[in-house]
């Protein structure tokens, strides 16, 4: 017969477990220590291991913004003339927190900067768009078309010195520091651009010393710089590969030149 009705319930009492609580008994404070121990050593270690890493590959953004008007001048000079720097290409180094690091380039010429190539490229979008309306050839559509096709040279760029880089074995260098290299090639870019608007034939003797001076600062970037970080040297593949860069610059530059509304060609 089932219970009554207003009748109470007997209460059963639960079974203990045979092996108790291990986080209500007596070692209770010592097991979730060391758990806790255990997980804030495995989650400091991830932590630690995913800084280093974001750190050692993209760096810090800002690092590239600190300029001066002085540092623009003379990397100007660098980057148009680079036959004349008497100087030397390393970057000056310093400890910070127990580890080497590079000074911000208003301390240092030869540190890389996104302040001058962004700049670049914005009065490369700029000049191309003004040499479409000399021709009455402008529309938005253009402009969009000549903004993709600066993005997809600047990608090229940043890949084809990535690739090097990796060909040797030697891919350490921070991304950003690529890209940034890579973007000094719209500075040369702009003076012929704007030589063909202002006399039509200036552009066709600017484009291949731009190509020369651009194939020459990345050359020895390259090998005084991202190669001295990477701390990779291989002899003949690595003044083959150089040579190899400096020659790309011709038919890459010549296609971002070519101002036209077919941004293919």
């Amino acid at each position: 017969m089932g219970p009554q009705p207003g009748m109470p319930m007997p209460q059963v009492n639960p079974q203990p477990s045979p092996f108790g609580n291990p986080f209500s008994g007596p070692g209770s404070g010592l097991i979730r220590s060391g758990l806790g121990a255990y997980g804030e050593k495995i989650f400091g270690s991830s932590s630690e291991y995913v800084q280093s890493n974001i750190s050692r590959y993209f760096s810090d953004p800002q690092y590239y913004f600190q300029v001066n008007d002085q540092y623009v001048r003379n990397k100007l000079k660098i980057v148009l003339l680079p036959f004349l720097h008497r100087g030397h290409w390393t970057r000056i180094s310093e400890p910070v927190g127990g580890r080497l690091s590079y000074k911000p380039p208003i301390y240092d010429i030869n540190a890389p900067d996104l302040y001058i190539p962004l700049m670049a490229f914005g009065t490369y979008v700029v000049l191309a768009g003004l040499s479409l309306g000399l021709y009455g050839k402008f529309t938005p559509e253009a402009l969009n078309w000549l903004f993709v096709k600066g993005m997809v040279g600047w990608f090229l760029q940043v890949m084809l010195l990535k690739i090097t880089l990796l060909s040797l074995g030697s891919g350490e260098a921070p991304l950003l520091d690529i890209v940034a290299y890579a973007g000094y090639t719209f500075t040369g870019l702009c003076l012929a651009v704007l030589g063909k608007i202002i006399w039509g034939y200036s552009y066709y003797v600017l484009i291949p010393w731009t190509c020369i001076c651009t194939g020459v600062f990345l050359v020895k970037t390259m090998k005084r710089v991202l190669f001295a970080e990477s701390r990779s040297y291989v002899s003949s593949r690595h003044h083959y590969l150089l040579i190899f860069v400096a020659l790309a610059q011709f038919p890459l530059l010549i296609w971002l030149g070519n101002i036209s509304v077919n941004w293919l060609f």
